[in-house]
């Protein structure tokens, strides 16, 4: 392409248009990663400071992300949960076909801590993982569970999921679900395992799932980076 320095089109917006072609001809290959700044200094022959002002309205613009220390890079597709449809995270990242994975960081059986004795009793099993796609991290999940999963080999199951891992052993169906919806900024262990830096505004949502009887079976919070993320709730209203 060759620049029109004539014309009342600023330069770094027909650099702008220019880039955007070629992202949405998939020009930068399966890595997604555009050129250096220098490398597009000497392409376009223009300043450093024009070349910062379009890759920032290609950034503005949901296009582009700049991950420090790496580049800039395409945005990854941004995924979509419905909240009509009872599913768990990892079967709603299934469903969009894309290529998620889960991470298992920790599990043990515990107490019931005092704060969940009205969902629990006795003993419940503490499981902490990490959501990923396409070996990116999308979320941090931290889940107390009923008893019977105990055993679970999570390295071995661990890509099943959660709703379906639960009908499998207790022959119950998850029944239910109740959401609620929050923010929160990141803190050093979220920031770490989400590879954001610290004091990024996070999406939280709490979990609670019970089966048919009203019996709780998993108490999940999810910590998601809220850029790869959107919650969908469709409504019909009636006339009158």
């Amino acid at each position: 392409m060759t620049l029109q320095r004539d014309s009342s089109t600023a330069l770094y917006e027909q650099i702008c248009n220019q880039l955007l072609d070629e992202i949405r001809q998939g020009a930068f290959g399966p890595s997604g990663r555009l050129p250096s700044e220098a490398a597009l200094v000497q392409r376009f022959a223009v300043s450093r400071v024009t070349i910062r002002l379009a890759l920032g309205r290609l950034e503005a613009e949901g296009v582009v992300e700049r991950k420090q220390g790496k580049g800039t890079f395409v945005a990854a597709r941004q995924v979509r949960h419905e909240l009509n449809a009872l599913r768990s995270f990892h079967e709603a990242l299934l469903l969009q076909g894309l290529n998620p994975s889960m991470r298992l960081l920790g599990q043990r059986r515990i107490m019931v801590p005092d704060s969940l004795c009205d969902l629990f009793s006795g003993t419940c099993l503490a499981v902490q993982r990490v959501h990923l796609v396409d070996d990116e991290p999308i979320a941090y999940a931290s889940s107390h569970l009923v008893d019977e999963l105990g055993d679970v080999d999570w390295e071995a199951l661990g890509q099943v999921p959660l709703y379906s891992l639960l009908e499998r052993l207790t022959g119950q169906p998850v029944a239910r679900a109740d959401l609620a919806i929050r923010a929160q900024s990141a803190d050093r262990m979220l920031a770490e395992c989400l590879e954001v830096k610290r004091g990024t505004a996070l999406l939280v949502l709490e979990r609670t799932s019970r089966f048919a009887d009203g019996r709780c079976c998993d108490l999940t919070t999810f910590y998601i980076r809220p850029e790869r993320y959107a919650f969908v709730l469709s409504g019909v209203f009636k006339a009158g």
